[in-house]
């Protein structure tokens, strides 16, 4: 598993002032393994994954059988970053009844007359399973941030556009309702994932270049590409005030796949390694009927 020292790096520590600039997307390895070379240190990370997947696996059965907590997901991240393919390799190893995958699109006429965390609560995973969020609550504090008319109809009527007060509000909100998860067992776990401008320049043409990625592109990347300064400063904004000690954000570096993937599930499963999971005791009752069929099978 990737070191506990390592893992910090990419923690946002509560109640300080957060850049972006300070977290490099290309990190790909320690001062420690400088010397090995891309090759190696790629092969490196793989093993880790793979290690990491087993005992994802291991903790997602047990946190089923536990039936005490929930975890939940958190992936956000611009266009091309690698979400879709963090959650394939990161959860193949898990039982598809142990984990829940929502994405979300634009909000319907429905959602929008409702509070802006209502469609993101009917979504939220039961005890003994993993959520994951691809793209979640904080759409609601970044695309609409950058975009200010998609406040529509939750905009009180008195205000005319949203104001910093107005976006405190939300933030607020947010580390509320994430406390309120925490306090009932659903554990949080936050990823930014952040590829730089010109890693997603690459990833969008090479989409547009090989036929088999071309349904993967839309016009609508490249218009929010160009609103890249926009969303890194509603980035900054959300992820310093909503990294909390009950629900941390993880920058993770997103121009080296292998990287996010590694860290990614390392983070998951250190997270549900660490909490007191167990199995089921079995009472004097049921041992006494477990014994009973073990004796009537053995006898067939």
């Amino acid at each position: 598993m990737i070191r506990k020292d390592i893992i910090d790096l990419f923690r946002v520590p509560p109640g300080k002032k957060f850049r972006l600039k300070d977290h490099n997307p290309g990190w790909k390895q320690t001062d420690e393994l400088e010397g090995l070379g891309k090759d190696a240190v790629k092969e490196r990370a793989k093993e880790t994954l793979e290690r990491n997947l087993a005992d994802l696996a291991e903790a997602q059965s047990l946190l089923y059988a536990d039936d005490r907590y929930a975890v939940l997901v958190v992936l956000q991240a611009m266009d091309a970053a690698g979400k879709d393919g963090t959650i394939k390799h990161v959860m193949s190893g898990v039982n598809p009844q142990g984990c829940q995958v929502f994405s979300f699109k634009k909000p319907s006429a429905e959602e929008l007359d409702h509070t802006f965390l209502w469609r993101y609560t009917r979504c939220l995973p039961e005890r003994g399973r993993i959520g994951i969020f691809n793209r979640s609550y904080y759409e609601d504090v970044l695309v609409v941030k950058v975009h200010p008319g998609l406040v529509g109809r939750q905009l009180p009527r008195e205000k005319e556009k949203p104001g910093k007060a107005f976006w405190e509000d939300r933030y607020e909100d947010i580390n509320a309702f994430e406390r309120h998860l925490v306090r009932n067992g659903t554990v949080i776990l936050k990823f930014f994932l952040n590829v730089s401008e010109d890693e997603q320049k690459r990833r969008l043409l090479e989409r547009l270049q090989r036929p088999e990625k071309n349904w993967k592109f839309s016009p609508a990347d490249l218009a929010e590409r160009g609103h890249w300064d926009d969303y890194m400063a509603a980035y900054e904004d959300a992820i310093g005030a909503t990294s909390t000690g009950w629900a941390p954000w993880y920058v993770v570096p997103a121009d080296h796949k292998w990287v996010t993937r590694a860290v990614v599930a390392d983070v998951v499963t250190t997270a549900i390694r660490g909490l007191d999971l167990k199995y089921p005791d079995v009472t004097p009752d049921q041992r006494k009927l477990l014994d009973e069929a073990r004796a009537k099978l053995a006898a067939e």
